[in-house]
């Protein structure tokens, strides 16, 4: 699971990154640690909203406290407020810490398993894997990682 330790350092580089591909806006989490609109009742501890800037595509990246142990969540958020991805997952992988997410579509439409083939064909597995930062010089990574999962997804969930 997602530690506290690796949430504040993680945040703490994305607000120190310099990124020239991403703009990064620091959400407020000053009202009792909730950001209006996101996960509502459960506590915020930090939030982003990130731009990718060659596409203008945005999404917000907001680090969740899964009361009432001390574990987190890392859920990445579309311009619309829909949850795109849910991280919460940590493998060790050759010794460093890795998100790991699990594509798995529950629409109610029947289409599931062909929306499964096609991540599968297309993006080579229903499971990514994606480092940890190891420092703010390693977010720029980290983000066009995230911002392809998200692509990835949105994109396996449209085929009809």
């Amino acid at each position: 699971m997602l530690k506290k330790d690796q949430v504040v350092l993680l945040s703490d580089w994305i607000e120190q990154s310099t990124s020239t591909l991403f703009e990064i806006k620091k959400l407020d989490t000053t009202v009792k640690n909730f950001l209006p609109g996101f996960q509502k009742g459960k506590e915020a501890f930090s939030g982003f909203e990130v731009t990718r800037l060659d596409s203008n595509t945005i999404y917000r990246f907001i680090f969740i406290h899964s009361q009432p142990n001390e574990d987190f969540q890392f859920v990445i958020y579309s311009h619309n407020k829909k949850a795109l991805a849910e991280l919460k997952q940590i493998e060790m992988i050759d010794g460093h810490p890795h998100l790991v997410w699990k594509y798995n579509p529950l629409k109610r439409d029947g289409l599931n398993q062909e929306r499964k083939t096609y991540f599968i064909k297309t993006f080579g597995s229903t499971t990514l894997q994606i480092p940890l930062p190891k420092s703010s010089s390693d977010v720029e990574t980290f983000f066009d990682q995230l911002f392809t999962l998200c692509q990835n997804r949105l994109e396996a969930d449209t085929i009809v």
